[in-house]
């Protein structure tokens, strides 16, 4: 793969109206970190891949080795955007495509913010003069802290090893309309907070069947972690369009024991009521929490029983048109993957459809690649075009 750099912005009113993301970190003398908006610029590549087709890198369903190289500042941790961009743009042409990889420094923004500007981004590309939402940077909020974040000399350091196991990509079609038909009915009550969605039917099943998968024994506590959105969850509520990093991290736990005996029901009732319990109190809860003891939260899967959840069927991926249509697909690169993280993406065909990213040990993905209860929901990702015609 070829490519030239430059460090600039692709749109110089597209900073202006996210200047921040073209800024750098900075820490003053107190110890607290800033981002500076001093026009500094981001990265910006153009690569060329012309012996890779659209078909042969989105036909497998395990993520080919590919997806790696088409994402900008690989292995960079987020403390070093004090001195390098908070954000790389790579477009990468394809034998008959393009693939527009974007990283951003996630101490920065959160899904919520990367999926707005990456949807604006378009929207300037596209010729729109005027944007349809435009960014809330107030920072008169519970999440601007007085707190003081110590870090050891040189900065923070990766808290897990990459994995070399297996990526893959799956499409979970719910079995009607936004709600799995197995579950779902059983919640459908007049209050409805009791409801539960058919996400956390999903997330309760890979719960289920990743568990089964690392056949853990059946006092071993296990713990599913997801990320929410705390915008709509604070009182007062953030404006939706809040530019930042606005999540927090709910743990939900149960023996392996629990998980397995009982039925699928159980681990959905114990994330769903997880997720209804993070409100505004638990939320402040939270943060004051950290401001007594401010710490780096690790990432990885350190008692060989967690499941972390990120991204969200949620987000407007498909919402983007740079001038050559809707996209086909979506990928992500390999920053913080490790055994036990999944990501979560809208179908491209709607209907409550989901596409995942599962990243697991080896031995692990072979014992979900063969767990019936889970693969009944799945069906492989087929959603692109056949191969060229030979010239």
């Amino acid at each position: 793969m070829t490519s030239s750099h430059s460090s600039s912005t692709p749109s110089p009113r597209l900073f202006l109206t996210f200047p921040a993301l073209a800024g750098r970190l900075q820490t003053d003398p107190t110890g607290h970190v800033h981002i500076l908006c001093n026009d500094a610029g981001v990265d910006f590549i153009h690569a060329k891949a012309r012996h890779l087709s659209i078909h042969s890198i989105l036909s497998p369903a395990d993520v080919p080795e590919c997806f790696k190289g088409f994402f900008a500042l690989d292995k960079t941790l987020s403390y070093s955007g004090h001195s390098k961009p908070l954000m790389a743009v790579q477009v990468t042409e394809l034998l008959d495509g393009i693939f527009i990889g974007c990283t951003v420094n996630h101490a920065v923004t959160d899904g919520t913010s990367f999926w707005h500007f990456f949807n604006t981004f378009a929207e300037i590309c596209k010729g729109s003069k005027n944007i349809s939402n435009s960014p809330d940077f107030s920072r008169n909020t519970v999440f601007n802290s007085p707190a003081v974040l110590k870090f050891p000399a040189g900065g923070p350091k990766v808290t897990f090893s990459e994995i070399f196991g297996k990526q893959r990509n799956d499409s979970w079609k719910p079995g009607s309309g936004e709600s799995n038909g197995k579950v779902a009915p059983l919640f459908l009550m007049k209050d409805k907070s009791a409801e539960i969605s058919s996400f956390q039917s999903l997330c309760a099943q890979l719960w289920r069947s990743v568990t089964r998968a690392r056949e853990l024994t059946p006092s071993k506590m296990t713990t599913f972690r997801m990320a929410v959105n705390c915008r709509h969850r604070l009182e007062p509520r953030l404006e939706p369009y809040y530019f930042g990093n606005a999540i927090q991290s709910t743990p939900t736990v149960a023996s392996a024991g629990e998980l397995l005996s009982k039925d699928l029901s159980f681990g959905a009732e114990l994330l769903h009521k997880t997720v209804v319990a993070h409100g505004d109190g638990t939320v402040r809860d939270g943060i004051s929490g950290w401001e007594k003891d401010p710490r780096l939260f690790p990432l990885g899967n350190f008692d060989g029983a967690s499941i972390t959840m990120g991204s969200s069927p949620r987000f407007p991926m498909y919402d983007n048109d740079f001038g050559w249509g809707r996209p086909l697909a979506v990928r992500s690169g390999r920053a913080n993957k490790f055994d036990g993280k999944i990501s979560a993406f809208p179908g491209r065909d709607g209907k409550g459809s989901v596409d995942l990213e599962v990243v697991l040990s080896p031995d692990a993905m072979i014992g979900l690649e063969n767990d019936g209860e889970f693969m009944q929901y799945v069906s492989e990702i087929s959603a692109c075009p056949p191969p060229p015609p030979l010239p």
